[in-house]
């Protein structure tokens, strides 16, 4: 799985950094998203996909086939 995320397309919703914390973590400034990992652990797959299902602002882009 590749993760990569558009800071400028984020609102800082937070989402991500609640539901997948390990990879997803918010910038202490402007609270926008900052990625911590651009390919985790399979085990985190479900909570990443979750992740970019709940940005409410499209900014999160999971590709589960790439590695």
């Amino acid at each position: 799985m590749k993760i990569t995320v558009d800071r400028d397309r984020c609102v800082g919703a937070g989402m991500c950094a609640v539901t997948a914390g390990e990879v997803f973590e918010q910038h202490e400034e402007d609270g926008r998203v900052v990625l911590r990992m651009t390919a985790p652990p399979e085990q985190w797959a479900d909570e990443v996909e979750e992740a970019e299902h709940l940005c409410p602002s499209r900014a999160i882009t999971v590709d589960p086939a790439a590695r």
